[in-house]
């Protein structure tokens, strides 16, 4: 259900059949959740910015970037630098989004785990929807590791089995082989018809997901891979604050890491696993 100043909104006939906002519209219509808006353009910012997502992460599975371990991570040197544990710093004197846009530009010299993936994915989505100067005004020292993120994203976990195109899910492995650690699980990217883009599989369905991680078990498991009952948003309100920031923008025209989550499990321990 969705609540526009409160009250019950049903206006889903504004956007047209078959595009992406008008799935998400539909599935926020559908089940018990509540998904609460102040104003038409705060659900309008929602909106385009699941959109964008969802087109990042399509974007990603079309380009050249590969998978890889932490330990085998590498990056365009002209605006990042190589930490000692695989992460990506942002070069002095470097242009903020001129290094995220490089990162699908000269996607060949990009190499990196699942977790970084889906941060890379907002970055470029809050990047495309926002425009250069917000974005390079927020987002100064962006550091690419794992779940690493910019406080400005205020990216946090919840429970839930209710998923909306743009979410970020988790597949656990819990029998994964510790030979193979890297696929003790996928983060994955809900698109809008019934698939999910993972870094280092592509995009492919549920079914074929955990078909690809029940493979790296160990012998003679008898726990599946599955979808867990968790997603992970950024505060879609807090991003539509700072997008007012910039002059005559509309939506109508188109480094901390956060350990506690609900119940006091940690997001390392759980959906941010790589």
């Amino acid at each position: 259900m969705i609540q526009l100043s409160g009250a019950r909104f049903q206006q889903s006939d504004r956007w047209p059949s078959g595009s992406i906002e008008k799935k998400i519209i539909q599935r926020m219509m559908e089940g018990a959740a509540v998904y609460t808006f102040q104003s038409m353009d705060e659900l309008l910012f929602e909106l385009a910015l699941r959109k964008h997502i969802i087109l990042s992460a399509k974007a990603m599975n079309e380009s050249d970037a590969a998978f890889a371990v932490f330990a085998d991570s590498r990056c365009n040197p002209r605006y990042w630098e190589l930490t000692s544990v695989g992460g990506f710093s942002l070069r002095q004197g470097v242009s903020p989004s001129d290094a995220i846009e490089d990162i699908y530009l000269n996607s060949s010299r990009y190499a990196f785990e699942c977790a970084t993936a889906m941060v890379i994915i907002y970055y470029h989505a809050v990047l495309k929807l926002m425009g250069e100067s917000v974005f390079n005004q927020f987002f100064r020292n962006i550091l690419l590791y794992s779940w690493h993120a910019d406080s400005d994203l205020s990216i946090k976990p919840y429970y839930t089995d209710h998923f909306l195109p743009g979410d970020i899910v988790y597949f656990d492995n819990p029998d994964f082989n510790p030979q193979t650690p890297q696929w003790r699980g996928e983060n994955a990217v809900v698109l809008e018809n019934k698939t999910y883009f993972g870094h280092g599989l592509g995009i492919q369905t549920a079914q074929q997901i955990i078909r690809h991680l029940n493979r790296s078990r160990i012998p003679e498991a008898n726990e599946s891979a599955y979808l867990a009952n968790l997603v992970v948003r950024p505060s879609f309100k807090q991003l539509a604050r700072l997008s007012r920031l910039r002059p005559a923008y509309s939506v109508y025209k188109y480094h901390p890491v956060i350990r506690q989550a609900k119940n006091s499990v940690s997001i390392d321990q759980y959906i941010f696993r790589v």
